[in-house]
């Protein structure tokens, strides 16, 4: 998971997001689900004659859009040391958290969250995202997230104009990111038609190699493939290609 996105999942957790702002009404539904699954869990706790652990009741996070100070007023709620501005939390009690998106700060770790804001917050979170490099480990979990996202919203016949604009603005780094995972696929397998090859070329040459040679010759790059191909020429028996090996890992 994905920065602020992973600690709400470091425990049990219910995420109800909002693609408009959520009102006080939204908000008390959401709270009130998450008491039913408390219910749930006491009630199977006492048939259970087990004891429920506070760790094993979920915590509700309701991610909102925007959230309006007399929203979060009405709710009275507070931010708590080492949590990013805009996570705002409701008495202990309740386990519930309201996570005002357009409050984030414009970090890495709120990337995804903020894809799933609105207007301008939205717009600079998809700027950032295709800045990311390709092999960027933020880039490559929240494409995966924007993917769902993006077949959810095609799925969903009455688009909105901004989901129907966060449709065009990804579809570019959708299409960015298949092309990168198709020539990743032939790299690959122009890498396994090469392992093969030499493969079949050392058994023809020492005879049949053991199991765990044939694993190191496959865990050679590329490069040391081509190399090998030169090298297995000059091998005549079964300790050459060891000693080859050997110098190639040192």
């Amino acid at each position: 998971m994905l920065g602020l996105l992973g600690r709400f999942a470091e425990f049990p957790a219910i995420l109800e997001p909002f693609r408009n702002a959520a009102s006080s009404d939204e908000i008390c539904d959401c709270i009130q689900k998450l008491l039913e699954v408390k219910a749930l869990l006491r009630r199977d706790a006492k048939a259970n004659k087990t004891r429920l652990q506070e760790s094993d009741i979920p915590k509700l996070w309701v991610l909102t859009p925007t959230a309006s100070p007399a929203l979060l007023s009405s709710f009275n709620v507070n931010q708590k040391s080492g949590w990013l501005p805009g996570v705002y939390f409701l008495g202990d009690a309740l386990r519930t958290a309201i996570v005002a998106i357009h409050q984030l700060p414009q970090t890495p770790d709120t990337l995804w969250l903020r894809i799933l804001g609105r207007g301008s917050v939205q717009s600079q979170a998809i700027v950032e995202l295709s800045k990311l490099p390709l092999n960027h480990p933020y880039k490559q979990v929240t494409l995966e997230l924007v993917y769902n996202l993006r077949q959810n919203l095609r799925i969903n016949q009455n688009l909105e104009s901004d989901d129907r604009e966060l449709i065009m603005r990804l579809e570019p780094l959708y299409q960015q990111d298949r092309e990168r995972a198709k020539q990743e696929g032939k790299q690959e397998g122009k890498q396994e038609g090469q392992q093969d090859l030499i493969i079949r070329q050392l058994n023809r040459r020492l005879g049949e190699i053991d199991a765990s040679l044939i694993e190191r010759v496959r865990g050679l790059s590329i490069e040391q493939l081509s190399i090998i191909g030169e090298a297995l020429l000059d091998f005549s028996v079964v300790a050459d290609l060891e000693v080859w090996l050997n110098q190639q890992a040192g």
